[in-house]
């Protein structure tokens, strides 16, 4: 399956991207969050603190191990800048450094449900991530030379995300 997201060719004016799925992936937090307050950047910090999770696709599969985070900016107007740091765990035991930068609003009541780790459907926020790898595993050494985009959704247990391929 690919996503084809500017039909334009370079003589046209932009050149063409497409995406490629690579994999889905849950990850499942710690109940609450650990609210830092108020920093000098002007916004409050929040950080999400990641216990696990799975990601399965048809080139990468295993499970995020413990440890990692959501170190969350919280906007004035209810959004959230996010910044992640997880260790992925392939099925074959190689691991992956994953970091991605993102945002999600939506509005008040959706955001209100966010805070109380409540469930929110794809579609009812905007929530968008850019994604970057490095590995030492030489089976998967392309990952270390792509970028990758990512949409999501909330579960009761985390987030879910759709992570595709920038080709």
């Amino acid at each position: 399956m690919q996503a084809i997201v500017s039909t334009q060719t370079r003589g046209e004016g932009m050149v063409e991207i497409s995406l490629k799925p690579l994999f889905t992936m849950q990850a499942d937090t710690a109940n609450g969050a650990t609210h830092i307050g108020p920093v000098p950047v002007g916004y409050l910090r929040r950080v999400v603190f990641v216990t696990g999770g799975r990601f399965a696709g048809e080139r990468l599969s295993g499970r995020i191990l413990p440890g990692g985070g959501d170190f969350l900016m919280m906007r004035p107007d209810g959004g959230m800048h996010l910044d992640v740091r997880l260790v992925l765990e392939t099925d074959a035991g190689e691991l992956i450094y994953m970091t991605y930068v993102g945002r999600r609003h939506g509005p008040p009541e959706v955001m209100e449900r966010y805070k109380n780790s409540e469930a929110v459907a794809y579609g009812e926020d905007y929530f968008r991530t850019i994604v970057q790898f490095e590995t030492a595993a030489s089976r998967l050494a392309w990952l270390n030379g792509i970028l990758a985009i990512g949409a999501g959704y909330r579960t009761a247990e985390g987030a879910v995300y759709e992570i595709f391929e920038i080709e």
